[in-house]
């Protein structure tokens, strides 16, 4: 390759140089003869390499022949300088790895991780006019690892939890809207999409429920870090399934515990726990199913969860503490006669006694106390024990009630007697052993421990409220503290909920976000039972997969 200096144009493809061009731009040819250093480099690689093919008699080393690092000097490592090389960068990437971490990444790697709580976004609220077909709204977040509020205007959902089990997968509620067409339902959004709550949920094949019911506590109080009952809050913990976002759906006890049992909304009587025992009247059926009127005693057409079970030829029975156990209290389906004062329902329990008709839900529904089955299915706690001894004995459904000493109340029993969940947890150290070594809960029992209802008033208010929460037809709507009405329904607050089972991973953490209603829905779904009342509503869900998840399926 060449250059013809007398045109001054690239002898290889004929373009115009500039007298002082080294290479054609165009096609890459050199101007002129090499520079004199070049060539004595290159010398110098030759002889480089013709020494290296005489010295091994054979074809030259691979680096002389590309003119590579053997004549410049320079040469690669042995094997071994290069393994500590690799592995001193390998070290150094580990190093560099662990400091980018983030925090909530090393939180979950922790021993001791803590309970996330995803906080939902709020959408806006829909109008009255359009509440039935407008798109839900999730629940909304507060911190409730310290004391809440002053009752909100709006619902909260919880923050940080106690650190105790670490956090599972998380699964948001399933989308709702208002139910049954009624004008009352008002629902919350899901904070993601999640299978359809209008299907029943696939479920483990579970034969008995155990269900024990405390009363009037907050999360935060129950599992947060100072709990007062740690054989809850970390030893059964430790076992089950904690739902941080369960939610109570009304105050007070009793209106939570019936919708619990009934899927009805509260009358302004069972929302105050019933001072008069009375008939609901006039007493009409609405949308949702639900009972309008004033009054407590729902009428003999009004069906329940146990109406339910019976009617499948199912069992199921009440052990309420306090009731049915010595001579001095009253008989099993103890309640008041019709038309009387209970004398149980204010805050101070006649001097002797420690039963509280309203901590019993099922005296309240006719369908129930009209017929001889009462006396034998709610019936004193002392019941318990001998039912467990036999799977044959032990009820599909078994309801158990701590008396009013032992039901985590912060309001004592009698004058000078503990209060609060210290007593609550001597009550579960007792009882729950001897369901979790039954075989009826060994052969595909379910247990679930929770709380009626978060205070409805004083340092640890809470109203929050999940999961098509509605608007209930026989209570005025809420206002704000201007008196304005509010356009989101308020709830009985976060209450969480533990559930141990042989079909549910121990130490595990749940988010998504649930409901008395919506465990109402499980175990009807678990028995094949029709959808009563508000636990019908398309926001509300069973618990599902992502709570049963050691349940192959």
């Amino acid at each position: 390759m060449s250059v013809d200096p007398t045109f001054m144009s690239c002898a290889e493809c004929g373009s115009a140089l500039a007298s002082d061009q080294r290479y054609c731009l165009e096609c890459g040819a050199r101007v002129g003869p090499r520079s004199h250093g070049l060539e004595q480099r290159l010398r110098g690689l030759r002889r480089a390499a013709a020494a290296g093919e005489e010295r091994s008699g054979g074809a030259p080393p691979p680096a002389a022949a590309a003119g590579g690092a053997g004549g410049s000097g320079l040469r690669l490592p042995s094997p071994r300088i290069s393994t500590l090389l690799v592995l001193a960068f390998l070290g150094f990437g580990a190093l560099i790895g662990h400091a980018a971490t983030s925090p909530v990444d090393k939180l979950a790697s922790a021993r001791s991780p803590v309970k996330l709580v995803l906080p939902a976004a709020v959408a806006p609220a829909p109008s009255t006019a359009s509440a039935a077909t407008a798109p839900p709204s999730s629940a909304e977040a507060t911190p409730r690892t310290s004391p809440p509020p002053a009752e909100p205007s709006t619902p909260a959902a919880p923050a940080a939890a106690p650190a105790k089990a670490p956090p599972k997968a998380v699964k948001a509620p399933s989308p709702g809207s208002t139910g049954g067409g009624s004008s009352h339902s008002q629902a919350h959004a899901p904070s993601s999409a999640a299978p359809s709550a209008g299907s029943p949920a696939k479920l483990p094949p579970v034969k008995h429920v155990f269900l024990i019911m405390l009363s009037d506590e907050p999360y935060a109080a129950v599992f947060g870090p100072e709990s007062g009952a740690p054989y809850l809050a970390q030893t059964l913990e430790r076992q089950g399934e904690l739902l941080v976002r369960y939610y109570a759906v009304a105050h007070e006890e009793l209106a939570n515990e019936m919708a619990l049992i009934s899927g009805q909304g509260p009358t302004a009587e069972t929302a105050a726990n019933c001072p008069t025992y009375a008939d609901i009247s006039p007493s009409s059926v609405g949308a949702d199913e639900q009972v309008s009127g004033s009054g407590c005693v729902y009428p003999p057409t009004t069906s329940t969860l146990a109406g339910e079970l019976s009617g499948k030829h199912l069992t199921w029975r009440a052990y309420v503490e306090g009731m049915d156990e010595t001579a001095a209290e009253p008989g099993a389906c103890g309640h008041p006669a019709a038309g009387q004062a209970d004398p149980t329902a204010g805050a101070t329990l006649p001097p002797g006694q420690t039963y509280a008709t309203f901590r019993n839900p099922l005296v309240y529904f006719q369908s129930i106390t009209a017929f001889p089955e009462c006396a034998a299915d709610d019936v004193g706690l002392n019941r318990l024990s001998g039912d467990l001894a036999d799977p044959a004995d032990t009820p599909t459904l078994s309801y158990i009630v701590p008396d009013r000493c032992q039901d985590g109340s912060a309001t004592p029993c009698a004058a000078g007697a503990p209060a609060g969940l210290a007593p609550a947890n001597a009550f579960l150290k007792k009882v729950v052993p001897e369901i979790l070594a039954s075989k009826a809960y060994k052969s595909g029992g379910l247990l679930v421990i929770t709380s009626d209802e978060a205070p409805s008033s004083g340092e640890f208010a809470d109203s929050s409220a999940c999961c098509a929460q509605p608007l209930f037809p026989n209570l005025p709507a809420p206002t704000s503290p201007s008196g304005s009405p509010e356009t989101i329904p308020r709830g009985g607050g976060e209450v969480g909920a533990l559930l141990l089972s042989p079909y549910i991973k121990p130490a595990t953490t749940n988010q998504e976000a649930f409901n008395h209603f919506s465990l109402l829905r499980t175990i009807e779904d678990l028995f094949a039972l029709k959808h009563l009342g508000y636990a019908a509503l398309p926001g509300v869900s069973s618990f599902g997969t992502s709570v049963f998840s050691a349940w192959g399926g």
